[in-house]
């Protein structure tokens, strides 16, 4: 049975907000029905949403507005990050950090534009999906929220000399961020954490932390190393306890070189125990005067940023239910799933 007969107080403040980036009054009714689909419907593709509603027009009307009727969604995502600064707890901060990181919004249509099959780290198998890039905002006060997507493309699926690989998504969002004026570290997992990756950064004067895979090959003591093997050098006495969360660690902090990356940086080795040979994890920073503290707190971020978005986005706010086939509108769906 319908049983949204008006929309809730804060769809109505989003109407006051982002009501003039539409030409109509029914767009603008739309715009709200997306809103509150996405934020309370069980069922949040187009049909289930329209279905929510006790009057409303039919569902193909709100199919339309999110494919063909035209609305800049980009003006959308500005303004909501503009909006975001009003407040203490969401304004950018030197102390923010912004993270990077890559997620599968799977699909079950196979028509859907730019879908295709991708291997799922989590559930160990393939699955139809998109794969979005995206950089998301950590204030301070813990407070997160997404700044841009980038959606990944098959080269089998590009026009020739279009495709662009993943690195090169990282750099645009990284790009994205520095024209935006937003402060704060970069941090990413490791499959950023590549020398075209660090070198763009440090090119902008930016900071970052990123993890570091173990058989990274460094410079230590004159010889290159796989990062492993620098991690069984180590002596016992210079590892020193560092606590993260409710967990404590063991860390060895020095500055190295990385082949392929042009400045130094500064690695932090960490163990589980004092007495283990092999590292549990490495991070690396082009702030050399950090140390194993300040980079754990801004590499912590990484999960505020990204992984709780990516939860959140998919279990609450239907991320991955929109089934239209046109690539717009599974575009326009997920900057309205950020606006939500």
């Amino acid at each position: 049975m319908p049983a949204i007969v008006d929309f809730p107080t804060v769809v109505q403040e989003a109407l006051t907000i982002f009501g003039d980036l539409f030409d109509t009054e029914p767009a603008r009714r739309h715009f709200a029905e997306y809103l509150t689909g996405l934020i309370v419907a069980e069922n949040k593709t187009v049909s289930g949403i329209n279905r929510e509603f006790a009057l409303t027009t039919d569902q193909s009307c709100l199919n339309r507005w999110l494919t063909e009727v035209a609305w800049d969604v980009t003006a959308l995502n500005d303004r909501r990050l503009t909006w975001l600064q009003q407040a203490p707890q969401t304004r950018y901060s030197v102390r923010g950090v912004i993270a990077i990181d890559n997620t599968l919004v799977t699909h079950e249509g196979k028509l859907i534009e730019d879908v295709g099959w991708f291997w799922d780290h989590a559930d160990e198998r393939h699955v139809i999906a998109h794969d979005y890039i995206i950089s998301n905002y950590v204030c301070p006060s813990k407070a997160h929220y997404p700044i841009e997507w980038r959606r990944f493309k098959k080269r089998a699926a590009c026009e020739a000399g279009t495709f662009k690989d993943h690195t090169e998504l990282c750099i645009e969002l990284i790009d994205d961020a520095l024209k935006r004026g937003i402060p704060g570290a970069f941090t990413f997992d490791s499959y950023f954490t590549s020398a075209k990756v660090l070198n763009h950064i440090h090119s902008k004067q930016a900071a970052y932390v990123g993890d570091l895979k173990l058989n990274r090959k460094v410079v230590y003591t004159g010889q290159e190393q796989k990062l492993q093997e620098v991690a069984r050098q180590i002596p016992w006495e210079a590892k020193k306890p560092i606590r993260v969360g409710h967990t404590r660690y063991w860390y060895f902090s020095k500055q190295m070189r990385i082949p392929d990356v042009g400045h130094p940086v500064r690695v932090v080795l960490f163990w589980r125990a004092r007495d283990d040979h092999e590292a549990s994890k490495a991070l690396v920073s082009n702030r050399l005067g950090w140390e194993a503290i300040r980079m754990s707190l801004v590499y912590r971020h990484r999960w505020t940023g990204t992984e709780t978005f990516h939860r959140d986005g998919k279990q609450q706010l239907g991320l991955g239910d929109c089934q239209v086939r046109s690539g717009e509108g599974q575009t326009r769906h997920v900057y309205l799933v950020s606006a939500a």
